[in-house]
């Protein structure tokens, strides 16, 4: 295991200064607002500029927040608004778009080949291609550093689920994104887990399997402030590799 955390250090080293340099010429100018840090990550990775978000990253549960009349203006002089589906206040960015802006439906799963696919369709509509494919180098990086057969057991949050295939933990059982039931307890205690990974951003009270005797980690999806997605993938691996000894 120490050399696990070993391999962790370096990538984190290599993802905080790995970060593709600067932005092609066609997406300078353009005005870029994002729902939330998530779009704003993805937005930063295909090779944006400057990326103005609407949810304070400090926010735990992003898909239900309010907007504020100052992002709704952020939102209506954007050249580029980027959302998801299912966050609750997407119908009011799309009302407060200026009649120029472009209104971006984004898919937010984790999972490696979404990300990758992503970064790439927006670089399309940013014209950044050569940085999003140095970013994508880094991803790649990123993922492989973390790789590897761990050999835990695992119940995993449906949503989170993508952190315990990149790290090679064998899921014993899912649940959410409804509230987990009693008959769900029993079973997926039966099934006598290592690790129950939960949504940091959808957690559950009082634990999910709380006489499991299975350690619990706190598996994050949206990035900071900093928008850094590289960080999300190096901060969750370690935290697996922190429960399991």
């Amino acid at each position: 295991m120490k050399l696990g955390i070993v391999v962790l250090g370096a990538v984190l080293a290599l993802s905080a200064c790995g970060q593709a340099k600067g932005t092609d010429n066609a997406v300078q100018g353009k005005k870029v607002v994002a729902a939330t840090a998530w779009e704003g990550a993805l937005a930063k990775a295909a090779g944006a500029g400057e990326v103005k978000v609407i949810v304070p990253a400090s926010v735990v549960h992003a898909a239900d927040y309010d907007p504020k009349p100052s992002d709704l203006v952020a939102v209506g002089e954007a050249d580029l608004v980027l959302y998801a589906e299912f966050e609750g206040f997407a119908g009011k960015l799309k009302e407060a778009a200026g009649g120029d802006a472009r209104v971006e439906p984004v898919v937010l799963d984790n999972k490696p080949d979404v990300v990758r696919s992503e970064v790439r369709r927006l670089a399309d509509l940013l014209g950044t291609k050569q940085a999003a494919e140095a970013w994508i180098t880094e991803f790649d990086r990123t993922i492989t550093g973390i790789s590897g057969k761990r050999g835990g057991r695992v119940v995993s949050q449906a949503f989170v689920a993508y952190m315990a295939e990149i790290t090679g933990l064998e899921v014993v059982g899912t649940y959410g994104p409804q509230p987990i039931t009693p008959a769900q307890v029993a079973d997926l205690t039966a099934a006598k887990p290592d690790l129950v990974l939960d949504n940091a951003h959808m957690p559950t009270s009082g634990g999910v399997l709380p006489d499991a005797g299975a350690k619990q980690v706190e598996i994050v999806n949206y990035p900071g402030p900093d928008l850094d997605l590289l960080r999300v993938y190096t901060t969750n691996a370690e935290r697996i590799v922190t429960a399991l000894g």
